[in-house]
C-alpha cells in the first residue's frame, strides 16, 4: 500500500464487507460487475493473498 493511502483498493472499485458473512468482502467495478473475496494466509511474506469466491453480476451475492 502506498504511503498515505487508507485502503488497499482504488475508490472506483467500491470494496465493502458483506453483511452477515464475517471476513467476506464485496467488490464492484461496474453497475452490474461484482466479486466476493476474503483474505488468505500470505503466500509471500509481507504481501496480501486474496481468495476469490464468486465473480459475476449482482446475483452472485449471498
Amino acid at each position: 500500500m502506498e504511503a498515505g493511502q487508507k485502503t488497499w483498493f482504488r475508490p472506483g472499485l467500491r470494496v465493502k464487507p458483506v453483511r452477515g458473512a464475517p471476513d467476506l468482502f464485496e467488490m464492484s467495478w461496474a453497475p452490474d460487475g461484482r466479486a466476493t473475496f476474503s483474505w488468505g494466509d500470505p503466500i509471500v511474506s509481507g504481501t496480501r493473498h486474496v481468495l476469490w469466491h464468486r465473480c459475476g453480476t449482482h446475483n452472485i451475492l449471498p
